[in-house]
């Protein structure tokens, strides 16, 4: 039967309900338990035949004359009720002409046990709290255009337990992360979303426009500037959950919208943050996994302190074949890039080509816990110099199984270099690299004040709830992700 023929089918059912003066979508109801407080409270309730309330969403319904079995969902569980005829009289009938899967009831009842030993409420009445308008997937694990799931999620959700167990697991390791954080002295805080100049990361922003103000904002690529100036205030240890927003592409690691952690500890280096990631990342892998092992994408990737270490130009070295770095220029940089298959724009300096080759062609060999660190200072426009190679950064990232899941440093607090770097920015934007950074003479006025030495660290929550759950592709761990229209 076509969709339309079965919702015109329903509708009927709804206008049966309204003919009978019963509402099809009443505002309450007197629901008195949980299904799971049922099934927990199963023994003494069926022992003293105590009337229940319970309600939820029809999931089967199975008839056997005079009676008809359903199976009845809430958000905690589902139980089987039983209709009998000779209990419901002609509300029995009612049930059997306008009930279907996919509709919300109230029933009451007691509880008994089948001979299956299934717990089953006997229904002595029942109601319709919501009556539904289109039917419910049969196969849904069956459908061929794995888009559609993420169209309907609220479907996906509804059919697929798998997929409502990994959104349940990512509330739990949002939580674990806050919770680790408040309890190592971190003050949670919000700072803003729309950004009079978009800054704290090297991407390409949403921009939109403010009527009132007559002029343009930015949806935030990162909160990094903001939350240093808290450093500048007097707060010591601040960290931050909400959403970014990158005008990029789309793929299996990249969702346009995404939630990002961000923390950052005053009088800590990036040594000192290093040790607190492996702390964290125990700690999480425990709480999530129960153990100190996780599979991951085919791997099995144990979580051993201290995590491997390597440096960004022996990583060029080791799977790039190139042997020194420091020592390349933009072109033969960029021609080492061709030869690996990569594409190089014109716009790109010597460190982003670095950056795409190390991305590219050696993160993926890197599949136990590993810090990638000392970056070129090129690409790292907001973290300090190494004394010792003032080319390069006092950076790291934690790459897991080939994916980048933390980035930290010890942030630059010198004005003064703090600028020059901005103006470097500025001429590769000059040069058409629309993800290079702005200057933002608010931010550098605010380090002129005073900022402390500190170490920022960012991390990536979609990408932490694929590690932490074996997902391969980002918008199975977002609940509604930005999709092309159809």
């Amino acid at each position: 039967m076509a969709l339309e023929d079965i919702r015109n089918e329903l509708m009927k059912k709804r206008e049966a309900l309204q003919g009978r003066g019963v509402e099809a979508y009443p505002a309450s109801t007197e629901r008195t338990s949980t299904v799971a407080a049922l099934q927990e409270r199963f023994e003494e309730l069926s022992q003293s035949q105590e009337t229940v309330i319970t309600a939820g969403r029809v999931m089967a319904k199975r008839e056997h004359g005079g009676s008809t079995f359903c199976d009845l969902r809430d958000g905690s569980g589902t139980i089987q009720t039983y209709f009998k005829k000779d209990i419901l009289d002609d509300q029995y009938d009612l049930f059997l002409e306008t009930v279907d899967i996919g509709d919300f009831l109230q029933v009451s009842g007691a509880l008994f046990s089948t001979h299956k030993g299934e717990s089953t409420i006997e229904v002595n009445a029942w109601r319709m709290l919501a009556k539904s308008l289109l039917p419910l997937p049969e196969k849904w694990h069956g459908l061929q255009d794995v888009e559609e799931r993420f169209r309907k999620r609220h479907l996906d959700l509804l059919m697929n337990d798998e997929v409502r167990g990994r959104f349940e697991a990512r509330s739990k390791i949002i939580k674990a992360v806050r919770e680790f954080h408040e309890q190592h002295g971190f003050l949670e805080v919000e700072t803003p979303m729309l950004h009079p100049i978009p800054g704290g990361a090297l991407a390409k922003p949403f921009v939109t426009h403010h009527h009132a103000l007559d002029i343009d904002l930015y949806l935030r690529v990162a909160p990094e500037l903001y939350l240093k100036r808290l450093l500048v205030g007097g707060y010591e240890r601040v960290f931050e959950i909400g959403k970014s927003f990158r005008n990029e592409g789309i793929d299996a690691a990249h969702n346009p919208e995404f939630t990002e952690f961000e923390c950052y500890a005053a009088y800590w280096d990036e040594e000192q943050m290093m040790e607190f990631v492996e702390n964290l990342f125990y700690a999480l892998v425990q709480e999530i996994k129960g153990g100190d092992t996780l599979n991951f994408s085919g791997h099995e990737v144990a979580f051993k302190k201290p995590f491997a270490r390597i440096t960004f130009n022996d990583l060029l070295t080791r799977y790039a074949m190139i042997s020194d770095y420091g020592s390349e220029s933009r072109e033969s940089l960029g021609a080492k890039a061709r030869s690996l298959v990569l594409e190089v724009e014109s716009h790109q300096g010597k460190g982003a080509i670095a950056d795409e080759i190390y991305k590219k062609i050696c993160r993926p060999y890197l599949v136990r816990p590993t810090f990638v660190i000392n970056h070129p200072l090129e690409i790292s426009p907001l973290a300090k110099k190494r004394e010792d190679a003032p080319r390069e950064v006092r950076r790291f990232q934690l790459i897991v199984a080939g994916m980048e899941v933390a980035n930290a440093f010890s942030e630059l607090n010198d004005p003064l270099d703090q600028r020059a770097r901005f103006e470097a920015q500025e001429r590769e934007r000059s040069g058409g690299d629309e993800e290079a950074h702005r200057i933002d003479e608010d931010y550098i006025e605010a380090m002129e004040y005073g900022m402390p030495p500190a170490a920022g660290l960012g991390i990536g929550i979609d990408r932490l709830v694929m590690l932490l759950t074996d997902t391969k592709n980002i918008r199975e761990v977002v609940l509604f992700p930005t999709l092309r229209p159809r």
